[in-house]
Parts: structure tokens; sequence; C-alpha cells
């Protein structure tokens, strides 16, 4: 049930991602809390998880599956680490505060299924 209730939240998120003005004017991220956006990634496995902490915080921890990309470095390595600007992304950083400005960052460049899930620090662990 889990799963089907998260497919039909991130349905609809992505059909109001894609109603015509609203998306492309406020150049936000979507948030998501961290049970929504692990219900989603356990059923979908093509949600692209994106660590904004330094590589050092990302050498320590990280959620299984996720690429490092320092919230610093998102204007100059975006384009040629994540080519795909339609592709679902998961933005996440310790507490939260890096992964809004990056999430949104993304979003102003382009990218349109851009996901704020806050922090590690919140994600439910089993």
């Amino acid at each position: 049930m889990k799963i089907f209730t998260a497919i039909i939240i991130l349905f609809f998120i992505l059909a109001a991602c894609r109603s015509e003005g609203e998306a492309e004017t406020t150049f936000e991220a979507i948030r998501l809390s961290p049970r929504e956006a692990q219900d989603i990634c356990h059923a979908q496995n093509n949600v692209l998880l994106l660590d904004v902490r330094s590589e050092a915080e990302f050498e320590t921890f990280h959620l299984p599956g996720a690429v490092s990309l320092p919230h610093d470095e998102i204007e100059t390595r975006a384009a040629d680490m994540l080519p795909d600007k339609d592709r679902v992304i998961f933005v996440y950083c310790r507490a939260g505060n890096r992964s809004r400005v990056a999430a949104d960052l993304l979003a102003r460049m382009g990218y349109s299924r851009v996901y704020d899930i806050g922090g590690v620090n919140d994600w439910i662990t089993e």
C-alpha cells in the first residue's frame, strides 16, 4: 500500500511540475519528506540520489547509490555530471539547508524534476 501511495504522490508531483506557468517561473525544487522519498526510491529504480555535502562528509557516510556533487560545485560541474535535465533527482545534505539551496539552483539551471529531500540526519533507517 505504501508503494502505491508513493507512486500516486509522485504522479501528482510530476504532473504539477509539467503544468503551464508556475513551474517555469518559480524555479524552485519540490520538497519531499524523507518518508515520501524513501517510498518513491523503493518503488522506482531510476531516481538519482544527489549528495551535496562535501567530499569528506560523503566519504564518511552516504545513502546507498548516491552520487556526490558538493553544493559549491554545482554551477561548474552539473552539466557534465547530470546531462539529463529530465531525470528525477533527489537532493540531500546533512540537515537540509544545503539541499534546499542546491535543489533550487538545479531547478533554475533547467533541471525539471528536482526534489529536495532534506537532510540525511532525517533519513529513516531500517
